[in-house]
């Protein structure tokens, strides 16, 4: 499960990637939708890996994906101002 919910995270990660690098906006919407719906995946994996987990694994599991989103967000704050609306680029 947790392999599965990693590769999906990278092929999330891919279509945005794609997504701010295309000019086509139906080309750009089609892969943000394609990049939502891998979240979607993502969430619904991440709530059965979370359910099956015990409680202290689970703590460590929240703490360590708060370091990795506080990450992400001082990564992203260093990129480039990006053209899409804040509720794309910070899912």
């Amino acid at each position: 499960m947790i392999q599965r919910c990693h590769k999906w995270r990278q092929k999330r990660k891919q279509y945005i990637d794609q997504a701010r690098q295309t000019a086509d906006e139906i080309e750009r919407e089609r892969l943000l939708q394609t990049a939502e719906h891998y979240g979607r995946m993502v969430n619904t994996e991440q709530g059965k890996i979370d359910s099956t987990r015990d409680p202290k694994e689970k703590a460590a599991a929240v703490a360590a994906a708060e370091e990795e989103q506080a990450s992400e967000a001082t990564e992203s704050a260093d990129e480039e101002e990006s053209p899409f609306p804040d509720f794309i680029t910070n899912l």
